[in-house]
């Protein structure tokens, strides 16, 4: 592995770190506010300093600045802002009605989404990937099913969250390599702060006083989760294979159980957060699915290899 995929890699786990500790911002900034007021806000200030860094980077470079594809950053920014607020608010509604733990686990499906979603782009599907696909459903049904058969309406909205994230790392990838990054990312977070904050003043009443109780929440998930973590995915994702980074992103589910966890604990969050015996075998099936998907292919055709070999020697 070259350094930069090395350190590209680096980055992505970064991101996932910050994004797994993010979902307990969410979880506690929704005591505080409604989903549109905290997205839209967030989304603002994510703006606001990517904004500031471009600004600052770009006069400091001079003539030396890298020159910017306006027409392909511009398309990819608006593509992206797209479905960052679609996600994002299925998202933050979804958790206001399910745990921290499984609406990181339930998110982490956009790995399994991925590779799916490429039969759209006529790239194949490996066996392998069905295989990670039915057992990601077993999982989720371990994780989310109650006695009744019932599906709880934020686990559906976190579902339906994951697919659309899916899409979002295929779009990113797609521009990857001839947009700028950093411009990109302060695009959708314009776009999705703009959209919803319109949103948060019909639906939502949004007032000072819960901005100023909830600014806690809302300056980790602005400034880290939004002007560093999204920055840093769609930095990192240059020269690394889009599945393969799903891959590393996907730990950020880890992240948000454990964060959940302790937040339970030491009190920062009033629900709940434990997870029961079957739930736990849920997640872990879920991400074996996951890892599941993104080995090599060639680890799984060992023995066509041997016979190959055979058929060449004799």
């Amino acid at each position: 592995m070259s350094r930069q995929k090395t350190r590209n890699s680096f980055l992505l786990f970064l991101t996932a770190c910050i994004w797994g500790m993010a979902f307990v911002s969410q979880s506690k900034g929704m005591e505080y506010m409604h989903p549109f007021t905290f997205n839209g806000i967030r989304a603002l200030i994510g703006a606001l300093v990517l904004l500031l860094y471009i600004v600052i980077t770009r006069r400091a470079a001079g003539e030396k600045a890298v020159p910017v594809n306006w027409p392909v950053t511009i398309r990819a920014g608006i593509w992206c802002g797209i479905a960052l607020t679609v996600a994002s608010t299925l998202q933050q509604y979804g958790i206001f009605y399910t745990t921290v733990g499984k609406a990181g686990f339930i998110t982490t499906l956009y790995i399994i989404f991925v590779p799916i979603g490429g039969i759209f782009f006529r790239r194949k599907v490996s066996a392998i990937v069905w295989i990670g696909a039915a057992m990601a459903a077993v999982g989720m049904y371990l994780l989310c099913m109650t006695e009744s058969f019932s599906l709880g309406r934020g686990d559906i909205m976190v579902f339906l969250c994951a697919v659309i994230f899916a899409a979002h790392i295929m779009i990113v990838d797609h521009y990857a390599e001839q947009a700028e990054g950093v411009i990109v990312s302060c695009i959708q977070f314009l776009i999705c702060g703009v959209v919803c904050t319109a949103a948060a003043l019909i639906w939502g009443a949004p007032t000072f006083l819960q901005l100023r109780d909830g600014a806690g929440t809302l300056l980790y998930a602005g400034v880290l989760s939004c002007g560093v973590g999204y920055t840093l995915q769609i930095v990192g994702q240059k020269g690394v294979n889009p599945t393969v980074a799903a891959l590393i992103l996907s730990m950020e589910s880890v992240v948000a159980t454990v964060a959940g966890w302790a937040a339970y604990k030491i009190g920062l969050l009033k629900t709940d957060q434990s997870m029961t015996l079957r739930q736990i075998a849920g997640c872990a099936i879920v991400f074996i699915a996951v890892i599941l998907v993104q080995l090599p292919a060639e680890w799984f055709s060992f023995g066509q290899k041997k016979k190959n070999s055979e058929t060449i020697h004799n």
